[in-house]
């Protein structure tokens, strides 16, 4: 999806928004919510205070860090940098409605545009938008991280699952070739 993204100061928020979502492995609700008081860049990446979530009403929050990236075209570090340049935004939402004329709104997107925006990009780089929504992101990752070796704990400290078994619901059907006791038995 990074691959279509242009310079246009709607994609330049796309991308952040994309990758932030992803490794933060975020809600659609939660990433919506942040705001730019929410975010502190540091030597190893991004800190995100979420001050809120679906399993934390009460508002005990909790800070997610997000690494440097390796590659320039997909860090979330560098993706958020850029974007918080190109809009100028030094307080309020971080993620902000793009309008006519790359004129940047000072209120927040909506959850129903974060599923809209994951489609948009699915559809640009030729894939089934139908099979992709806000969800899409937060789902990719911790399969994504199953994938490259990163246990449910791991993965559940990233999403905030409360649960290791809900995050199995997300990894198990990728990873069933992984380690798979049946390649030890000499068959």
């Amino acid at each position: 999806m990074l691959e279509t993204l242009t310079e246009a100061t709607i994609d330049v928020r796309d991308r952040a928004l994309l990758l932030v979502g992803f490794a933060g492995a975020f809600r659609r609700s939660e990433l919506v919510s942040i705001d730019f008081g929410d975010v502190r860049i540091v030597a190893n990446g991004l800190e995100v205070v979420l001050r809120r979530s679906k399993t934390d009403q009460e508002g005990e929050g909790r800070l997610i860090g997000i690494p440097n990236g390796s590659n320039p075209v997909t860090c979330p570090v560098r993706a958020i940098q850029a974007w918080l340049e190109r809009a100028a935004i030094i307080d309020g939402p971080l993620f902000r409605p793009v309008g006519r004329g790359d004129n940047i709104a000072p209120t927040r997107l909506s959850s129903q545009a974060v599923a809209l925006i994951v489609k948009r990009h699915a559809r640009r780089a030729g894939l089934d938008p139908s099979r992709f929504a806000g969800h899409s992101l937060r789902a990719g990752f911790a399969t994504s991280a199953a994938l490259a070796g990163a246990d449910a704990l791991e993965i559940s400290r990233q999403t905030g699952h409360k649960s290791l078994s809900m995050v199995q619901r997300y990894t198990r059907p990728a990873t069933i070739w992984l380690m798979n006791p049946a390649h030890r038995v000499g068959l």
